[in-house]
């Protein structure tokens, strides 16, 4: 008989919603601002990473201020561009969270942004789409690190085991497979072959709980284990 995940544990930025280009936007505007030069693939090696390391790459750049306070930049620049041009859900995202809502799943977001900045997302959003926040200020070790995935189930009171996370980057992968998760990658700026995520999806459209479930039920099958 199929049994329900006690939790679906997303990732916010690329996977729930497509900020990456504001990212991308406020921090070119920040090196430039230094006189650095700022590329695509040098803003490729943030995607997913915490922003204290983020920080430290761009004070690399050429940013010549504290990390704290790049972070603090470029969450505002980022927060004003979700005010003023609203928030640019991923395809399927918000559907799926909505179905999972109403299959009664529980939903947290586990993000390594700041919990201003993913409140920000979330009070924006048309609907409660989550029981839980775990921001990047609420723990010591960022993904890949599996402790805001392990911290999310704890504060749920649930099996890590049991849950699923759902992710668009290798460091989000990586810290989902670490936490004991089922973890479901869904490519979008960077690949994610050959992590080990335990199923890819090339995209959320379409998709429903129900596919949560088998997907879930599939792996269960193939490690033996019993819920």
């Amino acid at each position: 008989m199929s049994t329900q995940p006690r939790a679906v544990l997303w990732d916010m930025d690329g996977t729930v919603v497509d900020t990456e280009p504001y990212w991308m936007a406020a921090e070119t505007r920040l090196v430039e601002s230094f006189g650095g030069t700022w590329t695509h693939e040098d803003a490729l090696q943030l995607v997913g990473s915490g922003l204290i390391d983020s920080a430290i790459i761009l004070q690399n750049a050429g940013v010549r201020m504290e990390a704290e306070a790049i972070v603090a930049h470029l969450t505002d620049e980022v927060q004003n561009l979700l005010r003023t041009e609203g928030v640019p859900f991923r395809p399927g995202a918000r559907e799926l969270l909505l179905d999972l809502k109403q299959a009664g799943i529980t939903t947290a977001l586990v993000t390594m942004s700041l919990r201003r900045m993913a409140l920000s997302v979330v009070d924006l959003m048309d609907f409660p789409a989550f029981d839980l926040v775990v921001a990047g200020d609420d723990v010591d070790n960022p993904k890949p690190h599996p402790e805001p995935y392990l911290q999310a189930a704890a504060l749920l009171d649930i099996d890590i085991t049991e849950a699923i996370v759902i992710e668009d980057s290798p460091t989000g992968v990586r810290a989902g497979i670490a936490s004991g998760a089922v973890t479901l990658g869904v490519p979008h700026i960077v690949p994610l072959d050959d992590l080990g995520a335990h199923e890819l999806w090339p995209t959320l459209d379409g998709r429903t709980a129900h596919d949560l479930v088998d997907l879930l039920d599939r792996h269960s099958a193939t490690t033996g284990a019993t819920r």
